[in-house]
């Protein structure tokens, strides 16, 4: 039902990771997650949701407001 909210959320995440020039690995240090565990969020592959503090993690990391992952462009 969410998944395409899902991969939109998972690319703003990339776009936001790449902005700052973190690998992958890089931001899932900074955000205490596994470099897979974000390979996935990412891709939107997690149809059954991501817990929102995981979201919060990542969001601190990036050093964005979580809303922009959230916001319809």
């Amino acid at each position: 039902m969410f998944e395409q909210k899902y991969r939109q959320i998972g690319a703003k995440i990339t776009y936001f990771r790449k902005i700052r020039r973190y690998t992958q690995e890089e931001l899932a240090f900074r955000a205490s997650i596994s470099a897979s565990y974000l390979s996935r969020i990412e891709r939107g592959a997690y149809v059954s949701g991501v817990p929102l503090s995981t979201l919060m993690r990542i969001a601190l990391a990036l050093e964005v407001d979580i809303n922009r992952f959230f916001d319809e462009d």
